[in-house]
């Protein structure tokens, strides 16, 4: 069950990830934000740093830890955090229900797990359900370019696929935390240019909330939550693994509802169900 509940808790946090940053992006510029909750979760390791220093390295391991570190939290970060200021926090946490049948797939072709008529139904049903909510959205204060927003957040999944998949082969000679490590030096490096919207920001903005934020992005989303997840899927299969991804669109909706008062309109509702059914079909025994 360990393995388990440490995706469990990793989803749930990256679930409350999309109010939290909506919030922080009304502040702050996304590459300002990214630079920021990465920068924390930086100074939070260097402590243990020792300890979870890359200690298996072998000749050409670069060629896998490069890509990885780039996918995940480099483009990830990149094309979500964008995304979260084009559309709702509601509708990227939908979309990001695609992300186990993206696995599912990618596992199937690269890592030789199997794959059934389902997963390829339930997978087509879902991309079908994520086109259907992006064009019964409408133009509102809350999500500006609803259509760039949903396809940039379809990018941000496609990217942390191929990082799922890279840390599935490198798991069994690197420690989970390693990768985790990496991953967030990386990307402070990479947003690194934000430092610059943080120093022109206006003084005023730097309140306790927003600064609350920014320390629970940085610690608990950007650092504990893929430790957690990189431990898990180590111990259990790739595409088993990013099934609890599903319940992410669930905190997202929720946390969207009950803090930022965003809403679906009755054709999103439908398409969201076709998107959970597809989702629920292909993970069928």
């Amino acid at each position: 069950m360990l393995p388990v509940l440490s995706i469990l808790g990793a989803v749930f946090l990256w679930g409350s990830s999309f109010s939290a940053m909506r919030i922080v992006l009304y502040d702050l510029n996304p590459f300002a934000v990214m630079f920021c909750r990465l920068f924390i979760a930086f100074v939070f390791i260097i402590p243990i740093s020792w300890k979870i220093f890359p200690k298996s390295y072998q000749k050409g391991d670069w060629k896998i830890l490069l890509p990885m570190v780039l996918f995940q939290p480099c483009l990830y970060f990149l094309f979500e955090s964008n995304a979260l200021t084009l559309t709702t926090s509601s509708q990227a946490g939908i979309i990001s229900a695609c992300l186990p049948l993206m696995v599912a797939v990618a596992a199937f072709f690269f890592l030789s797990e199997s794959m059934n008529t389902k997963t390829i139904i339930g997978l087509t049903l879902s991309i079908l359900g994520v086109m259907l909510l992006t064009i019964f959205q409408t133009k509102q204060a809350n999500a500006p370019h609803p259509i760039l927003g949903n396809l940039l957040e379809v990018l941000a999944m496609a990217s942390a696929c191929a990082n799922i998949i890279l840390i599935k082969k490198l798991s069994s000679r690197y420690d989970t935390w390693s990768l985790t490590g990496m991953q967030v030096f990386a990307g402070t490096l990479f947003f690194l240019p934000g430092i610059k919207y943080v120093i022109i920001a206006d003084p005023s903005i730097w309140t306790v909330k927003l600064v609350g934020l920014l320390f629970y992005l940085g610690i608990c989303v950007s650092f504990f939550s893929f430790g957690l997840y990189n431990w898990g899927i180590s111990k259990i299969p790739a595409s088993r693994a990013s099934i609890f991804i599903n319940l992410i669109p669930v905190t997202a909706v929720l946390l969207g509802w009950l803090i930022l008062g965003e809403t679906l309109n009755p054709s999103q509702i439908v398409a969201t169900l076709i998107v959970i059914f597809g989702v629920f079909l292909s993970n069928q025994r």
